[in-house]
C-alpha cells in the first residue's frame, strides 16, 4: 500500500514526489518516458538557476534528487485505474497490481499525428516526434520540420545545427513562437521556412525518401527530396485511462480545483494534462507542489 501513485515520470511527477516523501508519504512513480515533455526539448533557457541547461542533464538531475529523496521508479505503463469501496485506487499496469490511498496523474501530452499517407508506415523510418532524441542520426542530411510553434521552431534550430538543409513548414501565415526563438531560426542559411504549406503525403522505398506540400492559396505542389521528417504540430491529451474519474474540457484536459483535486476525491492531477492555459515546466511543478501537499492533507483528513 502506497500513500501516493504518481502517473508521469516527468518534471510534474518527480517535483509531486519530493514533495511527498519529505511529508513521509510512501512513494511511488510509474512512467514509461522519463523526463516527459522535456525529452522533446534541445535546451532549456527558462528554468530558474541555470542561464541554459541541456534538458538530459536536467532530466538525469531531477532523477538523482528523486531518487535520493527516497521515492521509487516503476517503468510501466497503468491501464486501469479503479476506486475500491474503502476509497483507495488499485492500478494495473503492463506487468503487476498496485495499490494506494492517492493518486497523482502527471503524464503531461502526447504528440498529435499529421493524419497523412505515410506517417505511420514510416515511423521511426525518418518520421520521428522528437529531435532532440533522433536528430543526431540525421547528420548531414536533408530533413523537415512540420509545425509553427515553439517546438517545432525549437527543433528547426537544433536541427540546423546537425542537418545538410532544413525545411520547416508551417500551414499558416505566421509562427506562434518566440520571437527570439523565430530570429534565431530565421537567421540560420540552412533553413528554408516554407508558409501556408501542408505536407500531404510521405514516400519511400522502406524509408522516407521524399514528401509532397501544397500551398493552401494557390494549391500549387511541391515534392522534396529529403531523408527525415520531424512532426512538431502540438501536443494533445490522453486522458482515457482516468475518464470515468474526472471531469475534462473540449481537449481532454483534466479540469482540476485550487488544491488540484479532481471530482473524484484522493485523485489529483498536475502539469500539462491539466486544463490550465499555460504549458510550462516551472507551472507544472508548481502544481505538483500543490498536488502532493494536497495528497497528505487528504489522508491526514481520512485518519
Amino acid at each position: 500500500m502506497y500513500d501516493v501513485i504518481i502517473i508521469g515520470s516527468g518534471p510534474a511527477g518527480m517535483t509531486a514526489g519530493i514533495y511527498a516523501v519529505r511529508r513521509e508519504m510512501k512513494t511511488l512513480i510509474i512512467g514509461k518516458e522519463l523526463g516527459g515533455q522535456l525529452i522533446w526539448a534541445n535546451e532549456i533557457e527558462n528554468y530558474p538557476g541555470f542561464e541554459i541547461i541541456k534538458s538530459f542533464e536536467l532530466i538525469q538531475r531531477m532523477k538523482q534528487q528523486t531518487e535520493k529523496a527516497g521515492v521509487e521508479f516503476k517503468d510501466d505503463e497503468v491501464q486501469k485505474i479503479e476506486k475500491t469501496v474503502d476509497g483507495n485506487f488499485v492500478l494495473h499496469t503492463n506487468k503487476e497490481l498496485f495499490e494506494a490511498k492517492t493518486v497523482i496523474i502527471s503524464m503531461g501530452l502526447s504528440p498529435r499525428r499529421l493524419a497523412v499517407p505515410g506517417e505511420i508506415e514510416f515511423n521511426g523510418k525518418g518520421v520521428s516526434y522528437c529531435a532532440n532524441c533522433d536528430g543526431p542520426f540525421y547528420k548531414g542530411k536533408k530533413v523537415a520540420v512540420i509545425g509553427g510553434g515553439n517546438s517545432a521552431l525549437d527543433a528547426a534550430e537544433f536541427m540546423s545545427k546537425v542537418a545538410s538543409q532544413v525545411y520547416l513548414v508551417h500551414r499558416n501565415e505566421n509562427f506562434k513562437a518566440f520571437d527570439t526563438l523565430i530570429n534565431e531560426v530565421r537567421g540560420r542559411s540552412n533553413v528554408e521556412i516554407i508558409m501556408n504549406s501542408e505536407i500531404k503525403d510521405i514516400t519511400g522505398d522502406g524509408k522516407v525518401e521524399r514528401m509532397v506540400l501544397t500551398n493552401r492559396n494557390t494549391l500549387e505542389t511541391r515534392d522534396i527530396n529529403l531523408d527525415g521528417v520531424f512532426v512538431e504540430v502540438g501536443r494533445i491529451a490522453s486522458t482515457d485511462l482516468v475518464a470515468d474519474l474526472v471531469e475534462r474540457n473540449e481537449k481532454n484536459q483534466i479540469i482540476v480545483k485550487n488544491n488540484m483535486e479532481t471530482k473524484t476525491p484522493g485523485l489529483f492531477a498536475a502539469g500539462d494534462v491539466t486544463d490550465c492555459e499555460f504549458k510550462q515546466i516551472t507551472i507544472a511543478m508548481g502544481q505538483a507542489t500543490i498536488a502532493a501537499l494536497s495528497a497528505y492533507q487528504y489522508i491526514q483528513m481520512k485518519s
